[in-house]
């Protein structure tokens, strides 16, 4: 599995931190971590968490990645823009039985976390339990057991809603401020990564018409 790992401006300080802990238990299982910055505060790019929700969308949907992990201050104003568009399941995580049971119950293919609340001593420990129950078993298995057919079934549906609720990631990227979509795709590990990994040629021609 390709997973992104995104941070927008005002936790950019604590990238090294996050992708340390991502890195250290994905590659153990066998996943590849694609580090897709802010890297700093520094940055030249900086990504609002709106900014995260166009750039997870864009790499969900162009088959850059199967999953991404991010997060803001508190994590929600990240899991709300990524739930904004279209192919994306973005759940609010705080410790591991979340990070388990958002995948095992709802099976998603982003999480969003609070990097700010909460986010003291022992900080990168709780990033590590986090990111082994994530990872921990194939997703979508149902927790408790005894659920796992109703959870699967509420799955289903979900998606069929979802598949229903929203447009085309192309056509709503090109009614937004392209300025908007400009700087969320300008971070140097876009311009790394994103042309060798993606899949969707229509995703690929609008962000080269950028």
């Amino acid at each position: 599995m390709k997973i992104a790992l995104i941070n927008e401006n005002s936790q950019a300080s604590k990238n090294s931190i996050i992708y340390n802990a991502l890195y250290e238990v994905a590659t153990s299982k066998g996943h590849t971590v694609f580090n897709y910055g802010m890297y700093s505060a520094e940055d030249d790019a900086q990504l609002t968490y709106v900014q995260v929700g166009i750039l997870a969308a864009i790499l969900l949907n162009s088959g850059c990645c199967d999953f991404v992990v991010t997060g803001c201050g508190t994590g929600e104003g990240a899991m709300l823009a990524c739930n904004s568009f279209p192919g994306v399941i973005c759940g609010h995580v705080v410790d591991a039985s979340d990070a388990y049971m958002f995948q095992q119950i709802n099976n998603g293919n982003a999480i969003a976390l609070p990097f700010a609340k909460g986010f003291g001593w022992g900080a990168e420990l709780n990033l590590k339990y986090i990111f082994e129950q994530l990872l921990s078993e194939e997703p979508g298995q149902g927790y408790p057991k005894e659920r796992a057919i109703p959870e699967q079934n509420n799955k289903r549906i979900l998606d069929v809603v979802k598949s229903h609720a929203y447009r085309n990631l192309v056509d709503i990227l090109k009614d937004l401020d392209q300025d908007l979509v400009k700087g969320a795709i300008s971070t140097q590990g876009f311009k790394d990564y994103f042309f060798d990994n993606c899949k969707n040629e229509e995703i690929k021609n609008y962000i080269e018409s950028l």
